[in-house]
């Protein structure tokens, strides 16, 4: 019997902040060292369970953690547009956790949007990625500086006003997050080129991406192909889905389930799990 369990982990770099996740277990068991797990990683105003990341993991073979990144959902902090080395750094903490106190092994990086983005740097900086077998880049950025129609319209907000407010509905709540010239600048400065030589070179990789997608151009997604299709013996598979947007929307009701279905089928295929 598959057990769902509510994690809050202490962030190393930030005194009284724990990290809040959701670890599922395919089976309840005492010990869990050497056991396979599965990371999660939202996007931008995500969180561990929207979209498709609920029924994600309660659907993969393996164990898995989701979390929520500091400053959203269930994580304390203050959400900040160019905060991605923080969000690294919470990846970070997360693994260490699982691997130091539970002995889990690291085997599946799962990411969407800025979650992509996070996983690609920790894949490219951390030792323990040595360990990763298989990595899938969902609607993730490359071009840091190519803005969306929202972003575009946060410049030309933060042009009349000296800053954007950008109010999504997360978790069914209504937030006020600003946006300033400093933020947007400091976003398209994150460095996404060290997939092209720090990639660890044995990991299986696919990237899924809608050709509907209006966040992320799906040009991004080829050039991942172009970054990770030559190393050996990893591989690289892109998958890209008609009509599906950003967050796997359309697609004619089939997105996120042919997402869901795409993340083990093509990984399985290579994955040591």
């Amino acid at each position: 019997m598959s057990k769902h369990s509510v994690v809050r982990i202490p962030h190393p770099n930030e005194e009284g902040c724990a990290v809040a996740g959701i670890l599922e277990q395919t089976e309840e068991v005492t010990v869990t060292k050497g056991r396979a797990i599965a990371l999660i990683l939202h996007g931008t105003a995500g969180h561990k369970d929207y979209l498709y990341q609920k029924r994600l993991a309660r659907t993969l073979p393996i164990d898995s953690f989701r979390f929520d990144f500091r400053g959203n959902h269930e994580t304390p902090g203050t959400w900040r547009t160019d905060a991605l080395d923080d969000d690294v750094a919470d990846l970070a903490a997360v693994v260490a956790y699982l691997r130091g106190h539970l002995g889990y092994r690291i085997a599946l990086l799962v990411g969407h949007s800025r979650g992509s983005i996070v996983g690609f740097r920790w894949m490219c900086t951390a030792p323990e990625a040595q360990e990763v077998d298989g990595f899938v880049n969902v609607s993730g950025r490359y071009r840091m500086r190519v803005h969306s129609p929202a972003g575009q319209a946060w410049q030309r907000e933060i042009a009349e006003k000296g800053a954007a407010l950008w109010t999504p509905v997360v978790a069914r709540r209504q937030l006020a997050l600003r946006v300033t010239a400093a933020d947007l600048a400091a976003f398209a400065a994150f460095d996404t080129s060290l997939v092209w030589d720090h990639f660890p070179a044995h990991v299986a990789v696919l990237t899924v991406h809608g050709l509907a997608d209006l966040t992320v151009p799906p040009y991004d997604a080829v050039i991942y192909a172009r970054a990770l299709g030559g190393r050996a013996p990893g591989t690289h598979t892109l998958h890209l889905m008609e009509d599906a947007g950003h967050n796997f929307e359309g697609g004619r009701g089939r997105g996120r389930g042919q997402l869901r279905d795409g993340v083990w089928g093509e990984h399985g295929k290579e994955a040591r799990l």
